[in-house]
């Protein structure tokens, strides 16, 4: 049986209000809307770097 690929679950720990559109904009295309939402995604380049791009507003948590 193949090996299932790994997910990351990522958890918006702190509220967009007060934060640039940008980031307001990589929250919400991570899939986050509410403040203690998590939602799971493989680990891509592509999604590591928006969780590079807002590590103050979001956690990878296991």
């Amino acid at each position: 049986m193949a090996k299932k690929e790994e997910k990351i679950k990522i958890k918006l720990v702190k509220s967009t209000i007060g934060s640039s559109k940008d980031q307001i904009k990589v929250v919400r295309a991570l899939g986050l809307k509410k403040t203690n939402q998590v939602v799971e995604h493989l680990p891509s380049a592509t999604i590591m770097g928006m969780v590079n791009k807002v590590p103050h507003l979001v956690e990878v948590v296991k």
